[in-house]
């Protein structure tokens, strides 16, 4: 078995070329002279330093693994740290740093720590919690719940499943709940009318409302937590409640408008659904149930309330985690269902921010690029355009973590501009960044939730493109007026 397949992702000659182009290129950025980049007219001595200049070529090694997807992301993140580890830190290999205009070395300690970053523990609280609540049938008695006010109306029945969906993407993970509606609402769909556009309308209903649902919450989906990270790591202090304040509204309004859209695109010819929300009995007990039900309204109540109480969103995270331990709901074989790929893909984004920081590269280029002079309502649709024009190809994540960085380098250099603080300043900008990714979901390989979708066979690929782009061009300009009017 070759290494790409196992890591599955088969040997092809595509992916060899790939990987060959994307070492040359690599090499050759960290390797010619620092010259290269450009020398400063005062004192002829290069602008950038090694560290920097190796920070350079792991980053756009990185970009171009993530896009090119030669490996998986999240092993290209780990890779990208090791190399950040072995090149650039204060503990790296010795004949590499020990060389003169070496420049400020990184702290080992601290590319380590982005593997405990935080909000990676944020992210993994609500990783546990969503698992524990599936564990012993929570999600499939809330969804039961939530939906059954809607009746038996198809256009009701459509609204209640954007929104139930919504709420359960804000808080478990996109493509988890995107799988488990698709588990209840398949026998349905097969029931409708082939000629009608209901079986449409619900179909695309269940990626849609699960992409835009995780835009919510700080945990909703992985563009959240790498904005908020970033936020904080830059001094910028944004709340749990204070997100959701802002965000519940906005992924409200886009769900009332993709209803709108689905019903106007594709009618229903049923008169009526009658959705059954069937679960499998769990196998726990009753004491465990109550637990879960309990620390999932606790862990809630502390998040929303984070002002009130006075209790940091990351530590809260970790609640459930200790409770569910203590109590056996949650066992050592259980930490093998939990995401572990995302927390490490988010984690190499991280790293290359500390790195970007720590060698003086971030404000080296806020120095050698006139950043204060271009337009700041350029600057931050251009970056959320970007982002949204990526996302559609590679994944959300990946796309995140390479704009992300970049725009809080330029968000730095024009902080105190009156006409960018006007617009929001740094956080209107990173925040779009995350809108952007969640709102791209234009084809099947966009999105988990869009390939679980696909994967019906009851939506074609024009019919996701058609309803997708539309949302997107809607929600990039709500998104972005919600930022620049009300701020973050």
């Amino acid at each position: 078995m070759s290494y790409f397949s196992f890591l599955g992702h088969p040997m092809n000659l595509k992916r060899c070329l790939s990987f060959l182009v994307v070492c040359i290129f690599t090499f050759f950025l960290a390797l010619v002279p620092t010259s290269f980049y450009g020398v400063n007219p005062d004192t002829l001595e290069p602008i950038f330093t090694l560290t920097q200049q190796r920070v350079i070529a792991i980053f756009v090694f990185t970009a171009m693994m993530w896009i090119l997807e030669v490996i998986p992301t999240w092993t290209t993140s780990v890779v990208a740290i090791v190399s950040i580890l072995l090149t650039t830190s204060n503990k790296g290999l010795g004949f590499l740093i020990a060389k003169e205009n070496v420049g400020t070395l990184t702290n080992y300690k601290d590319i380590m720590a982005a593997f405990a970053d935080p909000v990676i523990m944020l992210f993994l609280g609500g990783f546990v919690l969503a698992f524990a609540a599936t564990k012993v049938g929570l999600d499939v008695q809330l969804a039961r719940v939530m939906l059954k006010p809607f009746g038996k109306n198809p256009k009701n029945v459509l609204l209640g499943v954007l929104l139930v969906i919504g709420i359960f993407s804000m808080f478990m993970s996109n493509t988890a709940t995107a799988a488990m509606m698709l588990t209840f609402l398949t026998p349905v769909l097969a029931t409708l009318p082939k000629d009608g556009g209901g079986r449409i309308s619900l179909a695309l209903a269940i990626p849609i409302a699960a992409n835009i649902g995780g835009m919510g919450t700080p945990i909703g989906t992985p563009p959240n937590a790498i904005a908020l990270g970033a936020l904080q790591e830059a001094g910028y202090a944004v709340t749990f409640a204070g997100w959701m304040l802002r965000m519940v509204p906005y992924v409200i309004i886009m769900l009332l408008i993709a209803w709108v859209l689905l019903m106007k695109l594709y009618p229903f010819k049923a008169k009526s659904i009658e959705l059954k929300i069937e679960g499998a009995p769990t196998k726990t007990t009753p004491f465990q149930k109550y637990v879960v039900w309990v620390t999932f309204a606790l862990t809630i109540i502390l998040w929303v309330g984070e002002s009130l109480f006075k209790v940091n969103s990351n530590i809260v995270a970790m609640i459930p985690f200790a409770v569910f331990s203590a109590t056996g709901i949650l066992k050592a074989r259980d930490l093998e269902h939990i995401n572990w790929a995302v927390l490490w893909m988010v984690a190499g984004g991280f790293a290359l921010g500390t790195a970007l920081n720590q060698t003086g590269l971030a404000s080296t280029l806020i120095k050698i690029i006139p950043f204060a002079s271009w337009n700041a309502l350029v600057v931050m649709l251009v970056g959320g355009f970007i982002c949204y024009f990526l996302s559609n190809f590679i994944s959300n994540s990946a796309a995140a973590n390479l704009v992300v960085p970049i725009l809080i380098v330029v968000g730095k250099a024009i902080a105190g501009n009156p006409a960018f603080e006007s617009l929001g300043g740094v956080p209107a900008m990173i925040i779009g960044v995350a809108i952007c990714a969640s709102l791209a979901m234009c084809l099947p390989v966009s999105t988990p939730p869009n390939a679980l979708a696909h994967s019906t066979g009851m939506i074609t690929t024009r019919q996701m493109a058609t309803v997708g782009i539309v949302l997107g061009v809607v929600g990039f300009i709500l998104g972005y007026l919600m930022l620049i009017f009300i701020g973050f």
